[in-house]
């Protein structure tokens, strides 16, 4: 299977070459780490799947949801399988409802990864069950409740919303900054902005802040 890989940390680039060879099964004809590259390189080589990261640089900041939506037109060629640390169901609704076939976290195994990829090649979705039930609440009731936009949340920027969701989780700098990519000057650079733009003193208040929108 042809896959073209999306995404703006070259270490988990590797991480994901590296398990997809290690499974087998997938030529991995191409990289891209950003918005205008992956649509670029995407309309060029016109893979199966285009496993593609949810928040990344360029473009118009639409992230992963903007490459799909700049190559609905290679459907039903090209399937789309969004791939996140984030599992919040904004993040999960706004990628679907841009065209992607499915969703998986970063924590999920080669072997789980590769049958996600099958499954979106053959046409099915493929979501664990509390991501499904994100879809089936957007989606099934014919409500949009879940993708409704937060004033607050959207005065983030993508990566801020990255490092947001970690710390609410209770994850400390030093993992944050390994889970990323980034160092730990600039977790902490990312977290005091997401204080000051919510209006927040500390972390513990915007652990009680996401848990209260659901996502985390």
């Amino acid at each position: 299977m042809r896959v073209i890989i999306v995404d703006d940390h070259p270490l988990a680039r590797a991480g994901m070459v590296g398990e997809l060879a290690r499974v087998g099964g997938f030529d991995v004809v191409g990289q891209a780490h950003d918005v205008d590259s992956a649509i670029a390189i995407t309309r060029e080589l016109k893979p199966e799947v285009v496993l593609l990261d949810v928040h990344m640089p360029g473009g118009s900041g639409g992230g992963g949801a903007e490459v799909v939506r700049a190559c609905s037109d290679l459907y039903p060629d090209t399937k789309f399988l969004a791939i996140s640390v984030s599992d919040a169901a904004r993040d999960v609704v706004a990628v679907v409802r841009a065209g992607a076939r499915g969703y998986v976290t970063k924590d999920v195994t080669g072997e789980k990864l590769a049958d996600a990829l099958r499954r979106v090649a053959d046409g099915d979705a493929a979501f664990s069950a509390r991501l499904a039930g994100f879809v089936l609440d957007a989606f099934g009731a014919g409500s949009g409740d879940v993708a409704d936009r937060d004033d607050e949340l959207d005065r983030l920027t993508a990566r801020e919303q990255e490092v947001m969701r970690l710390i609410a989780r209770g994850m400390a700098y030093k993992e944050v900054a390994s889970e990323l990519f980034i160092s730990i000057k600039t977790v902490e650079t990312h977290v005091s902005a997401v204080l000051r733009k919510l209006q927040l003193s500390n972390r513990h208040e915007l652990a009680r802040w996401a848990a209260a929108r659901r996502i985390v």
